[in-house]
Formats: C-alpha cells, sequence, structure tokens
C-alpha cells in the first residue's frame, strides 16, 4: 500500500495531479484546500505527499488522494467516517484548511459547514452529530473561521479542553476561547492544573 510519495510535477488538472516518482506517473487527487496551497508550483517541481489509498471491492481501482501532512490525513479518514460522504464527495469538500472545517465542527457552526461544497443542511447535522469532541486538536493548529484565538498546541491543551467540555458542561467553542485567553494571559503556564486555575480565575 501506498502512504507516502516524492517526486516532480508532471501535470496539474483541476482536481488531480500527476506526479512522476522513479519513473512512474501517479495520479493523485487533492483536496481544494491542498491544491490551493501548490497553485504557485511550476512543472517539474519537487513535491511530496501523505497519501491515502482508497480500494474497494466495488471501486478496485485504487485511488490516491494527496495531503501535505499526516494530521491533514488524519482529518480525512475521521470526515469520511461520516454517513454518505465518502472520499469522493471529502476531497470535493473540503475547500478550506482542516483548522477551520474543525473549527465549524467544534463549534457546531452549521452556517460555515454549509459553505463546503457539496454539503447541505443535514449533511453538515450529521458531520457535527458524528465528529463534535474529536476534532478539537485540529482546530488548535490555527485560527478559527470566525478569527477567535486558538489555543496554542502545548500538550496538555487537548487535556484541559476536554474537562472543560465533558466534565464542566462547557459548550466546546466557548472552551477553547476560555483556554486561548488564559494561556494569552499567562504564558507561563506548565500543567493543566495551572491552566485551570487560570481559566477560572478570570471567570470568578
Amino acid at each position: 500500500m501506498i502512504g507516502y510519495l516524492q517526486g516532480r510535477l508532471l501535470k496539474r488538472e483541476e482536481e488531480k495531479i500527476l506526479l512522476l516518482v522513479g519513473g512512474v506517473g501517479y495520479e493523485i487527487l487533492l483536496p481544494a484546500s491542498v491544491m490551493a496551497s501548490i497553485a504557485h508550483c511550476e512543472t517539474g517541481e519537487e513535491l511530496s505527499f501523505s497519501i491515502y489509498y482508497h480500494q474497494t471491492e466495488r471501486q478496485p481501482k485504487p485511488t490516491l488522494i494527496g495531503f501535505h501532512t499526516e494530521e491533514e490525513k488524519e482529518f480525512f479518514q475521521l470526515f469520511i467516517s461520516v454517513e454518505d460522504i465518502g472520499p469522493m464527495k471529502a476531497v470535493k469538500a473540503m475547500g478550506l484548511p482542516i483548522e477551520e472545517i474543525a473549527a465549524a465542527i467544534e463549534g457546531s457552526d452549521l452556517k460555515s459547514l454549509m459553505k463546503l461544497p457539496g454539503i447541505g443542511k443535514r449533511t453538515a447535522q450529521k458531520i457535527i452529530a458524528t465528529l463534535e469532541g474529536k476534532t478539537a486538536r485540529f482546530a488548535l493548529e490555527g485560527p478559527s473561521p470566525t478569527g477567535t484565538p486558538a489555543p496554542p498546541q502545548v500538550a496538555f491543551v487537548d487535556q484541559v479542553i476536554d474537562v472543560l467540555t465533558h466534565q464542566l458542561g462547557h459548550k466546546s467553542s466557548d472552551a477553547k476561547i476560555l483556554v486561548a485567553e488564559a494561556m494569552a494571559r499567562n504564558s507561563s503556564i506548565k500543567g493543566p492544573e495551572e491552566l485551570l486555575d487560570e481559566v477560572y480565575r478570570k471567570s470568578l
């Protein structure tokens, strides 16, 4: 199974590229956000991708889907776990960076999800129902689509957000804001207990 490819760009089309690797040309489908990020690349330029390899009995012809990072591929695999979203639909739908999609999921933001290509209200509701609480770590990798500050990617941040959400009753989007504000006030925080203290020091 193919999990990673590095080679030279031979051809670029609307949704896929042809990558020359060791004398063999591989067709690789790219989500719109990934394709947009290589818009400046010239033919012959060296590129590399983490690969999601898709092949089933109903679709015996292998399909390669490329991502810049393993994190993008992991998010994609979560995304296609939603009912009615297969790999091909997900490739078309992922027109925004994964941190923005994840922030919309964690914030139960139907309107933002419905802006994704091919995603209607019912599918957006399924995405939130299936994935809310599972994508917070991806949302932390960049700013939210509303401009809300995202917490820094520190090892204990996910743990604190989980406590705030599942034990203390905060909405996931509110928990991320509380954590981001706490870390901005006190960048010397070294552990989850200190972070929780800082969150509630401000709210008291």
